[in-house]
């Protein structure tokens, strides 16, 4: 049991340790997050945890808590100044399905239906920086993404209990990532060997 204790620890020192020079970013002025995405992202996540903590996730899962905690905070501090308010069509959408999923986790008591919806919308409102990035591969940090991989991976081996409602979102959101990575490294490469394809 201590070694999943330990596992954990590392875990949320990881989620710190990736969303620390986004955070630093914004309060220098150099970034305005989305007040609304980070608010439905931050209200998702905690969802989730809440979910993976009623099915016997135990202490694997606050990795997960820790994650919704620090979105909040930054739609916090978008709020404090004074960020992007704009809603669009994506976030009434984002918003809709949040509200399916904990109307789904409430009339069929299965918290199973509320991960799985909300794990969607989180893949879902990642797919614009997907596609910026195939054609932008060095307008997104890798070092990110790279360790909520690594973060998901320590959470889903310090699980107490392991079922599709405790291991969905972090396996989905470690493929998303790993995914993520490979495409931006792939293309970097590409653009890197085009460039000195041109000069010579």
């Amino acid at each position: 049991m201590l070694y999943k204790e330990l596992l954990s620890f590392i875990a949320i020192i990881l989620t710190i340790f990736a969303y620390f020079p986004y955070i630093h970013s914004i309060l220098k002025g150099k970034t305005s997050p989305h007040l609304f995405t980070w608010i439905i992202w931050g209200s998702a996540t905690i969802v989730i945890f809440l979910a993976q903590l009623k099915d016997g996730g135990g202490i694997g899962t606050w990795s997960t808590g820790i994650s919704g905690c620090i979105a909040l905070y930054v739609a916090l501090l978008a709020y404090i100044k004074r960020a992007d308010s704009s809603i669009d069509k994506l976030d009434y959408l984002f918003f809709s399905l949040s509200i399916l999923a904990l109307l789904a986790w409430y009339f069929t008591d299965n918290p199973l239906w509320a991960v799985i919806i909300l794990t969607l919308t989180e893949l879902l409102a990642f797919t614009p920086t997907f596609r910026k990035s195939y054609s932008q591969p060095l307008s997104e940090p890798l070092h990110f993404y790279i360790l909520i991989v690594i973060r998901n991976i320590f959470a889903m081996i310090a699980l107490e209990h392991y079922s599709i409602t405790t291991l969905f979102f972090p396996a989905v959101s470690a493929l998303a990532c790993l995914s993520f990575t490979l495409m931006v490294y792939y293309r970097r490469n590409a653009i890197s060997e085009s460039a000195s394809n041109n000069e010579s």
